[in-house]
């Protein structure tokens, strides 16, 4: 499990303003990013790889 208690939030460019549902994402970590519900700060966050991430991003930007 990673530590996740320096991690610097920070709402998605993609979350719109629809009512505080966002997902949230901490770059800041060395070697992982997270991800998390804005709604549930205290739950469970996904963990990637730079690289692995970079790949979601890419891919979910070529096929939307």
């Amino acid at each position: 499990m990673v530590d996740l208690t320096g991690a610097r939030w920070r709402k998605s460019t993609r979350s719109g303003s629809n009512g505080g549902e966002c997902v949230e994402v901490a770059d800041n970590l060395p070697g992982v990013i997270a991800v998390r519900d804005s709604k549930d700060p205290h739950g469970p966050a996904l963990t990637f790889t730079p690289t692995a991430w970079t790949t979601f991003l890419t891919t979910t930007r070529t096929t939307n």
